[in-house]
């Protein structure tokens, strides 16, 4: 019995001892995943992996190449086979009149089975086979270019998602700041209080400057969340993964030349090249609605046996097997202007696109311009803010030694702390405004 017990705490003890490690372990890993921060470059590559609209551009692609392989294979032979049976009431006959009378002579049996292969050769198809082949090549370059703009659209939402996490959490960070400085000037205030050198009403001015910054804290900190949630959606996360980013490259200001850059723009914009693609396929449609201009020339090969079996061995009245060679000539030369009104409606299409092609890359232009403009507008207000940051910080040192010396008041220590953190927010927006502003430039440009 003494064996058993000690038997049954032994076990006891190692499953607990298990149960720790594996607690243990799960703890480490979780503290592990949870401690990893994420760079921009890997924030870019995990959604570029996992991102369903580049998955979808990635299914088009390959139906694109799939049509452009089932355009080339209508170049080449073609095989068939057909098989049909059919049973008559009566024998087939002849009749024949000749001096002796009127004869009948049977010609045929009862039953009938037919089965032939055809083999078919394309010669001359009005050129249709082959420019649709070249439209099928069209369609695989058009697919390439989407893949492409779909990969620089997702880029430019993870990094817009990526900046609006590291701004709010410098928000967060603002505001974490504000409670702990206005805390300590409650802790002051308090202390004056006692000493009978301010009024009670400057202590209660204090108190309800430090709620309202707790209240912003916690603003602040939900904002934080759901930034990250935005981010954990792009890249294929759970939402409430506990994602953690790494801060960008400080600000780098720079010269731009707008004329290069709108050329650059025009030249590389994947909705351009998609356009000027789609301008080749609809020239491409004129010559394929043409075709049908012209005759149609096919190499025909047939194998055939007929007899009264199933198979088609036995045939008592003809030969059960015939091959025959020859050539098919198609040409419907006459369908009431069915063909003539299609290449009219094709030159029109062709006509439409290049007018709309135009149109965008001016607005390209535009939109290039417009982002220019927001980032050079950034960049000043970068530098403006950073000023205005150090002023604020100064002039918050300043009052509060002169607020410990009693030579100011509790309204002007929280004002310059209200200036301070309005400053601290406009340099970060302003900081942060200057990544959003080039991500928008390089999406105008056509760059990941």
């Amino acid at each position: 019995m003494k064996r058993r017990l000690d038997t049954t705490r032994a076990l006891g003890a190692a499953l607990l001892a298990t149960t720790l490690w594996l607690g243990l372990g799960g703890a480490m890993c979780r503290a592990q995943t949870a401690s990893e921060v994420l760079t921009l470059a890997d924030a870019l590559q995990e959604a570029l992996s996992n991102d369903h609209l580049i998955k979808e551009a990635r299914q088009l692609e390959r139906a694109a190449a799939e049509g452009l392989l089932g355009a080339k294979a209508a170049l080449l032979p073609s095989l068939s086979a057909h098989y049909e049976y059919f049973r008559l009431d009566d024998n087939p006959y002849a009749i024949f009149k000749t001096e002796l009378g009127t004869q009948k002579v049977e010609v045929g049996h009862h039953d009938n089975f037919t089965w032939d292969l055809t083999l078919t050769q394309p010669i001359f198809t009005g050129f249709a086979l082959v420019t649709k082949k070249k439209i099928a090549a069209l369609d695989v370059a058009r697919a390439q270019v989407q893949k492409e703009q779909a990969v620089l659209d997702v880029a430019k939402r993870v990094k817009t998602a990526y900046f609006r996490v590291l701004l709010a959490g410098r928000f967060l960070d603002v505001a974490r700041e504000e409670e702990n400085q206005l805390a300590a000037h409650l802790r002051d205030a308090q202390k004056f209080y006692k000493q009978g050198l301010i009024a009670y009403n400057d202590v209660l001015k204090s108190q309800v400057a430090l709620a309202q910054a707790r209240q912003t804290k916690v603003r602040r900190a939900k904002d934080v969340e759901v930034a990250t949630a935005d981010l954990n959606r792009l890249l294929g996360r759970p939402l409430t993964a506990p994602t953690r980013v790494a801060d960008v490259v400080r600000f780098s200001p720079g010269s731009y030349e707008l004329e290069s850059l709108m050329e650059e723009a025009v030249r590389n914009r994947p909705e351009l090249r998609v356009l000027r693609l789609a301008v080749k396929q609809a020239q491409e449609g004129v010559r394929l609605a043409a075709s049908e201009f012209y005759p149609k020339v096919f190499l025909v090969g047939r194998v055939e046996r007929t007899g009264k079996d199933p198979l088609g061995e036995e045939n008592d009245y003809q030969n059960p097997d015939t091959t025959t060679v020859g050539v098919r000539l198609e040409w419907p030369f006459f369908e009431w202007g069915r063909t003539q009104a299609a290449v009219r409606q094709q030159r029109a299409k062709a006509r439409s696109l290049q007018e709309r092609l135009a149109d965008i890359e001016e607005s390209v232009r535009l939109e290039v311009k417009a982002a220019l403009s927001d980032l050079e507008v950034a960049q000043a207000n970068v530098e403006t803010a950073k000023t205005a940051l150090e002023q604020a910080r100064e002039n918050l040192r300043i009052t509060r030694l002169q607020y410990r010396q009693q030579v100011t008041t509790a309204t002007e220590v929280l004002d310059a702390r209200a200036y301070l953190t309005q400053a601290e927010a406009n340099y970060y927006g302003a900081h942060y405004g200057w990544h959003l502003a080039r991500a928008e430039l390089d999406r105008a440009l056509g760059r990941r």
